[in-house]
């Protein structure tokens, strides 16, 4: 995704300048170790729900103060430093906004994708 152009285009709607005081931008990057265990990561399998991100993004987008919410995760295979989700959050003032992009991150993050680590059997020291 590009966030800029995305904004870009937000902006283009003359309801925009009235509704949004406040844009949150979440973009989720492959790590090079594991959570569980720092583990040296080579790949990451994605799997994401569609359906129930689009579910999870109308639902939030109807919260008070949110003027629209984007969100583009991506599914297959990813190395460390590739983009997986991207989320963006426009809304009034930051009591409305900030509250929203963490409940969507993690309600997608829980509900609607699932990765598998690939993890590197032989990993480099620095």
């Amino acid at each position: 995704m590009d966030i800029s152009r995305k904004i870009a285009e937000m902006k283009k709607d003359p309801l925009f300048a009235q509704n949004v005081g406040m844009i949150l931008i979440h973009n989720g990057v492959v790590r090079a170790w594991s959570r569980k265990d720092k583990s040296q990561v080579q790949t990451i399998e994605v799997m994401a729900d569609f359906k129930k991100i689009e579910q999870i993004r109308k639902e939030y987008e109807q919260k008070p103060g949110i003027y629209k919410i984007i969100i583009e995760a991506r599914e297959g295979t990813f190395k460390p430093g590739d983009d997986l989700l991207f989320i963006i959050v426009a809304g009034d003032i930051r009591e409305n906004v900030k509250p929203v992009l963490a409940e969507v991150l993690d309600k997608v993050k829980k509900e609607a994708i699932s990765k598998k680590e690939i993890i590197n059997p032989h990993p480099t020291t620095p």
